[in-house]
């Protein structure tokens, strides 16, 4: 199938509406807050209504700070450098060059937790368990959305793969990695209303004359905008020149989302020390994330690093070795037991 997803739920003029990204994150700090809600009335935490609104603005920020410099310092430092003389002006504020990091809005959070915890004298590692166990649940929300926005693509796949994808948006980097596969539009611009002649035109000309590579950007964008848009005879005129990939988007929604929460959730049934989910998240996130990537193609300008591994993975790697410690320096550090959710046991959650 040929993406053709529209990024807009709700289009009101241009590139103003509201998209299905920020929908996402609004459906994961809502479920994030009903849940934890839930848990805290189950577990007898002490943790009211109020508290727990709180602290799911403290986890808001973080995931969005964190997920931001996180990007900014693993993938994309050169952002830090990055001036423009029009809105956000720096490259850090650009959230739409290279979007977030997952592992970045890990830390985020944690560091959200030691914050709220310090404020509201709550035992830090049980609000790392209850962030742990509603984290999949915005990474489920926010694949999706990747997948809608046709971002994160996954690696090329055979064609006869029962769930390939054929994103358009691979043409935004033919320019620059693909140039000479560029004269093919030809016959996809004509159906946007760009002339043959004129594509053939910019495809010789963009990378000397500035005009004209702002003109041949425009034309991609008008391209995919229009695939979204319903464009019928673009979308086939495109398809037999598109690779298929991996859906790595779903995968990543069913594996570090749906399948983590599951998981950590069952865990959780019963009485563990503080920390024991968060630290199971860690490796088991760690792990999915690995294998994750193996459908996910790396960032462009990064590319395949030691061992044929992603920079996500090496990341993953790390993480999981983080893990392996807090796992065994948590379960150890206090005698103090959680209440599963299937009982409904007192506990005073006493800050640490």
């Amino acid at each position: 199938m040929v993406h053709d997803f529209d990024p807009f739920a709700l289009r009101i003029s241009g590139d103003f509406g509201i998209r299905w990204y920020g929908l996402s994150y609004m459906m994961g700090f809502i479920c994030a807050y009903l849940l934890i809600k839930w848990l805290a009335q189950r577990q007898r935490s002490g943790l009211t209504a109020q508290m727990v609104g709180d602290f799911i603005t403290y986890g808001a920020i973080g995931t969005l700070v964190g997920g931001r410099l996180g990007y900014v310092f693993f993938y994309g430092p050169d952002l830090l450098t990055k001036f423009k003389g029009e809105f956000p002006w720096w490259g850090v504020l650009a959230v739409n060059e290279g979007g977030m990091a997952s592992h970045g809005g890990i830390i985020g959070i944690v560091i959200a937790c030691w914050l709220f915890a310090r404020k509201y004298s709550v035992n830090t590692l049980y609000l790392f368990d209850l962030v742990a166990v509603v984290g999949p649940l915005g990474v489920f929300f926010g694949r999706i959305a990747n997948f809608i926005n046709g971002e994160l693509v996954g690696r090329p796949c055979d064609p006869t793969y029962p769930l390939a994808v054929k994103f358009p948006q691979d043409i935004y980097s033919w320019p620059a990695a693909e140039a000479g596969r560029l004269p093919e539009l030809a016959p996809v611009a004509e159906k946007v209303g760009v002339t043959s002649e004129k594509w053939l035109e910019l495809a010789q000309n963009f990378r000397m004359d500035i005009g004209a590579r702002e003109q041949l950007y425009d034309i991609l964008n008008k391209i995919v905008v229009g695939i979204q848009d319903g464009n019928t005879a673009a979308k086939e005129a495109i398809a037999p020149l598109l690779t298929p990939r991996y859906p790595s988007q779903l995968f990543a929604a069913l594996g570090e989302g749906l399948f983590l929460f599951l998981i950590l959730f069952f865990l959780w049934r019963k009485p563990r020390k503080p920390g024991f989910i968060a630290a199971c998240f860690v490796l088991l996130y760690a792990i999915v994330r690995v294998i994750d990537e193996h459908f996910r193609m790396p960032d462009a300008h990064i590319g395949y690093q030691w061992l044929g591994l992603t920079r996500g993975q090496w990341l993953s790697v790390v993480m999981f070795i983080v893990g392996l410690i807090l796992m065994f320096v948590w379960t150890r550090a206090s005698s103090l037991s959680v209440p599963g959710w299937a009982r409904g046991y007192s506990i005073k959650l006493n800050r640490k």
